[in-house]
């Protein structure tokens, strides 16, 4: 089982998608293990998005994301990290396949809703920035052996 870090951001919280998003990875399959309605920390942004640190583009992700209420979801599933991206669309989303939540719901990559770990290595990173060990809980719904194999 992977683990991923899924942030619903700061313009689906204020368009009211995120029960919407979140009912999406649900479907897929996917399980809840950890999440926290939260205001992300300017010391906290700039960790998770570390790798853009010498980007022109730095600063503007930690003021978005910083700006307003995040929800933070660590889901937990067979292939987790391919799952949710193909749930969540590229990037851009004006290049997001139809169905997909960026595809659905996004026009700018600049307000693309929703963040999920590109990786399993930063999977396990970045859902440990977020959540500490005793917040998750890992369990079995009665309908995952309908699910995973």
């Amino acid at each position: 089982m992977e683990r991923t870090l899924i942030i619903i951001k700061p313009d689906a919280v204020q368009r009211g998608l995120t029960g919407e998003i979140l009912r999406r990875f649900e479907q897929r399959g996917l399980r809840i293990v950890g999440m926290k309605f939260m205001q992300v920390s300017r010391e906290l942004a700039e960790k998770h998005y570390d790798v853009h640190r010498e980007r022109p583009f730095f600063a503007g992700l930690v003021e978005y994301i910083t700006a307003s209420p995040v929800v933070v979801i660590a889901l937990e599933g067979t292939d987790a990290i391919a799952a949710a991206r193909k749930t969540i669309g590229a990037t851009k989303p004006v290049e997001a396949e139809a169905g997909t939540i960026r595809g659905d719901f996004a026009l700018e990559i600049g307000r693309n809703l929703v963040h999920g770990s590109d990786s399993v290595e930063n999977g396990q990173i970045e859902v440990a920035n977020f959540f500490v060990e005793s917040e998750l809980a890992s369990w079995e719904r009665a309908t995952d052996r309908w699910i995973f194999e």
